[in-house]
């Protein structure tokens, strides 16, 4: 009876992970289509409103990864040591965060474009986005950083871990503590932020003097709010997980953490450049031109 359950646990290891590749793949694929894309051009290039959103596709991206390679050292059973386990935690982290804080500073991008139009191409240059973007790595790497210090201070040993690596085989519950301390942190400030630039610009959208443009910046900053909210999901999936492994076998555990996974963290980055880069006329035609092999439409220069 074990060993019937044990094979048929096996057998539906590698296809799960196939079923779990799959949308993987396409999600990174058209990631890497409208970022190859958004290069192709040099009128993508001196925008920040470009560039700012090459960065959250690349973030995306990089957080993807990050997870399927967590999830897949999971399923194969890989034993990592606590230094590598942690190493590779952090910069996952550090890279969840960046997309929310993007979100942010797309918006203040917006905000600055309607309200601020005579002072736009002044403070949205290459060079102050590039800054910011650097500023914000910085702020994203700033719970990592305190979560190794706190794991440092324990004095733990470099080790080959027994299972399978998460935080809570890394710090235990003070780490878990920290780290939602600071999501709540930081999707508090990103949506004051995306609200703040939403109010004024549905202000300006209402005005007299009112343009489409406007009430296109509108319907992009709420179109950010709702992508904050998809970000805000794949923070629930370590909480969601931990209790239900709580109160589950661990045969049901595994079928509940592939589900979620499913739910909350590839679906969310599945949506995210389609929610905002397809609206995008101009961008839409360079897109389906590269991700359809250059088969359709004409040339671009």
């Amino acid at each position: 009876m074990n060993l019937t359950s044990s094979t048929s646990q096996n057998r539906g290891v590698p296809v799960k992970a196939v079923l779990l590749m799959a949308p993987c793949l396409v999600c990174l694929y058209v990631n890497g289509v409208m970022l190859f894309a958004l290069s192709s051009k040099s009128a993508f290039l001196e925008s920040s409103r470009y560039l700012l959103f090459g960065h959250l596709l690349l973030s995306d991206s990089l957080h993807l990864v990050a997870c399927v390679l967590l999830y897949m050292i999971a399923v194969v059973k890989l034993r990592l040591t606590s230094s590598l386990c942690m190493f590779v935690l952090m910069m996952a982290e550090a890279i969840a965060v960046a997309s929310p804080l993007t979100l942010a500073v797309m918006s203040l991008e917006r905000y600055v474009a309607i309200c601020l139009p005579l002072r736009h191409a002044q403070i949205s240059t290459q060079r102050r986005t590039g800054a910011t973007i650097a500023v914000l790595w910085c702020v994203a790497m700033v719970d990592p950083y305190v979560e190794v210090l706190y794991y440092m201070a324990l004095g733990n040993r470099i080790v080959t871990l027994q299972t399978f690596c998460s935080r809570n085989m890394l710090a235990g519950r003070v780490s878990t503590q920290i780290n939602t301390a600071f999501t709540g942190l930081y999707f508090l400030l990103v949506g004051a932020a995306i609200t703040y630039t939403y109010v004024f610009i549905l202000l300006a959208a209402r005005s007299a003097t009112a343009t489409s443009r406007a009430s296109k910046a509108r319907r992009t900053v709420l179109l950010h709010m709702l992508q904050l909210c998809l970000c805000l999901t794949s923070t629930m999936y370590n909480l969601i997980n931990s209790t239900a492994s709580m109160n589950a076998s661990r045969q049901m555990g595994y079928q509940i953490q592939y589900s979620l996974f499913l739910c909350f963290i590839i679906f969310p980055r599945f949506l995210n450049p389609l929610i905002y880069g397809l609206r995008d006329n101009a961008f839409r035609a360079v897109f389906i031109h590269y991700f359809l092999f250059r088969l359709r439409g004409k040339q671009l220069t």
